[in-house]
């Protein structure tokens, strides 16, 4: 069975203590190391290679968005996983916007968890159940435009969702970059959404992905 080097990342000694205690009976795991805000990740990374972190987002002297960021500019291919009780659409916003490839409640079950950096590892998205259900619930329902999205729009759509840049889209596709950019500007325009993190909720929340 494959094992994973996980980081976890919490500034609540006893959280991260009980998630260290607990990924440490799963199969699935390897090392465990920890951080208890951004500034000890930044620096404990530069000797320990992961191959999850799970991310606290609020935290004194660099919260995880910061620590995300900078960890995804040293290191593109590491890949975090956010941990948090917020269900708000702006810290769900700012951590995929960083670079995040899912987000857990810091509630969820231990099988959610160990079944998250299993599917995370592969090179999947995860997205807490709970989580998505009350940001989804919060999206406005009057700005639904999903039936003008044309379905080359819905075949690039998946494939932003799935964080594919313009480029490796346009070579997916065979079709030209400057195509695949006039695509996004007009799935944004259409969506009424500003950023990459606010089309996929759309997407999500229009059953479009």
């Amino acid at each position: 069975m494959q094992k994973y080097d996980v980081i976890i990342v919490d500034d609540h000694t006893l959280f991260r203590k009980g998630l260290s205690a607990a990924l440490s009976s799963a199969e699935i795991v390897n090392h465990i190391y920890e951080a208890a805000n951004g500034v000890e990740f930044l620096k404990l990374i530069e000797t320990c290679k992961a191959d999850i972190v799970m991310m606290d987002i609020s935290m004194p002297l660099m919260d995880g968005q910061e620590a995300t960021k900078n960890a995804i500019a040293r290191f593109p291919d590491l890949k975090i996983i956010a941990l948090s009780m917020h269900n708000d659409m702006d810290h769900f916003y700012n951590m995929i916007e960083a670079g995040v490839m899912g987000f857990l409640s810091k509630d969820a079950a231990l099988d959610d968890v160990i079944n998250a950096v299993k599917s995370v590892a592969e090179g999947n998205k995860v997205f807490s159940p709970d989580l998505m259900y009350n940001l989804v619930k919060n999206i406005h329902p009057g700005r639904s435009r999903s039936e003008i999205i044309s379905e080359r729009e819905k075949e690039v759509l998946n494939l932003i969702s799935a964080g594919l840049s313009n480029h490796e889209i346009a070579e997916s596709l065979h079709l030209s970059k400057r195509t695949i950019d006039k695509h996004r500007e007009n799935i944004l325009s259409k969506t009424q959404t500003k950023n990459t993190a606010e089309l996929i909720m759309y997407a999500i929340r229009n059953k479009l992905l």
